[in-house]
């Protein structure tokens, strides 16, 4: 890609800011990634990133991303003990009371298995070796510097941690600060008006605590029953770098996991199947239950605005927050990568535009597979029109006909897994199977959930 510009800045260092920074090393001279918390040298936790304690999963769809991206990386991975499942024997998957029917292997890996600080710490490690890229920590920033009119940003106010505060000029501004960022608040300051915003109030909480289980207690490497209609509760225990597993519980408004140990176990009892529930019993506990809450879906829509500055951007969370519960936000934080590469190579002029519109593609797939999901279990309020409420039918008897039928089920975990777009289960011949497999349901075995006691400090 022929470079486009001298300078560019990142605020945030964090996943999607690291992507950013890889694709922007191939458009500009030099990068800059700002980040205001201390940059653990190891696989650390950080106070800037207090999800980083949960699961995370690196699903098919952002893998593939970081494999072009970072070329080795993914086996950088597992050599240093990431898991990976590429046998679809080794994943149940149960969304929303269905339990997937899975077998045989997978065309490409379906998940990458690690802690959040061990993918960001080998991204940021790859991105820190690039030559034109600089990350600098402990650095706060103050706000944006633009042209008299205001019509671009021509670079940002800092703060590092010892000295006086300096002025960095820069072609572009990416703002990868996540959510709670500021470029919501310097729009206003600089006269222009704020994105629509699209929000899903789900009161989520989730707990967690890293386990070590027996060898051989489960044939899978991952485990996700999700929330349903009738529970709206779930949990994920995969295994994970560390010769460890996660285990992370889920709750809507009203039915939040608990962190008292025992509390947390009789929580789990009401959930898992027997064989799950007596490996989770019998396992060493290695931690102590962390919680942590999320309040809502939150999208901002930048592709609607008619008028936004040249030179700034906004990246990653600060543009789509999504429910944790999905295990979509480093992939989605990808997507946009490729979205932000194939804008870059269009040139200079119209970025924003051209950018929001290209990263609103990726994010709306995520956004309806989440909103559709959390929408169908009663404890979420919103809005449910008329074809919402004739899509979400369909999707269960898509999961209903997943259960017996492989060629379904594949199907969605590509769909769930963003190496397919939604709109495959719509296509004719799906519906079709669907629609067949619904005239021939039959009763499926339900899934266990009896209480098992065990060993469990």
């Amino acid at each position: 890609m022929p470079k486009i510009g001298d300078h560019a800045v990142v605020l945030g260092a964090s996943m999607a800011g690291l992507l950013a920074a890889r694709v922007l090393a191939d458009a500009y001279e030099r990068v800059t990634v700002v980040e205001r918390d201390p940059l653990p040298t190891a696989t650390a936790n950080r106070r800037g990133v207090p999800q980083d304690r949960h699961a995370h999963v690196l699903l098919a769809g952002g893998a593939k991303v970081l494999d072009e991206l970072f070329p080795g990386l993914l086996d950088d991975l597992v050599v240093g003990g990431a898991a990976v499942t590429r046998e679809l024997a080794e994943l149940r998957y149960s969304p929303a009371g269905h339990l997937l029917c899975l077998s045989g292997h997978a065309p490409e890996a379906v998940t990458y298995q690690a802690s959040r600080p061990y993918v960001e710490g080998h991204v940021r490690a790859w991105v820190r070796a690039l030559p034109s890229v600089e990350i600098v920590d402990r650095c706060y920033v103050a706000g944006l510097v633009t042209t008299a009119d205001r019509d671009r940003v021509t670079g940002v106010r800092i703060r590092r941690s010892a000295g006086d505060a300096e002025t960095v000029g820069a072609d572009l501004i990416v703002d990868a600060t996540g959510r709670g960022g500021r470029s919501m608040a310097w729009l206003t300051e600089i006269g222009y008006d704020l994105p629509p915003e699209e929000r899903l109030t789900v009161h989520l909480k989730y707990a967690t605590r890293h386990l070590r289980l027996r060898p051989g207690a489960l044939r899978e490497k991952f485990v996700a029953i999700g929330a349903g209609p009738d529970r709206p509760t779930g949990f994920v225990l995969l295994a994970e770098e560390g010769d460890r597993w996660v285990l992370t519980l889920i709750g809507y408004d009203g039915h939040h996991p608990p962190i008292d140990p025992d509390d947390f176990l009789a929580f789990v009892q009401t959930i898992a199947p027997s064989d799950v529930l007596a490996a989770i019993c019998d396992a060493e506990p290695l931690d102590d239950i962390v919680a942590h809450g999320f309040p809502a879906s939150l999208r901002r829509r930048y592709e609607l605005l008619r008028r936004f500055p040249a030179g700034l951007l906004v990246f990653g969370d600060a543009l789509c927050s999504l429910n944790p519960a999905y295990a979509l936000g480093m992939s989605v934080a990808a997507l946009q990568a490729v979205a932000l590469q194939d804008s870059l190579a269009g040139g200079d002029r119209d970025l924003a535009r051209r950018f929001f519109r290209a990263a609103a593609k990726p994010v709306n797939n995520a956004w309806q597979l989440v909103v559709g999901a959390d929408l169908a279990l009663p404890q979420v309020e919103g809005p449910r029109p008329l074809p919402f409420r004739v899509i979400n039918a369909y999707i269960s008897r898509v999961l209903t006909a997943a259960e017996r039928d492989p060629a379904v089920a594949e199907q969605f975990l590509r769909v769930s897994t963003l190496q397919e777009p939604s709109g495959q289960l719509f296509r004719p011949s799906r519906v079709l199977r669907v629609m067949r497999s619904s005239l021939r349901r039959h009763s499926t075995p339900a899934i266990d959930t009896r209480p098992r006691v065990g060993p469990f400090h």
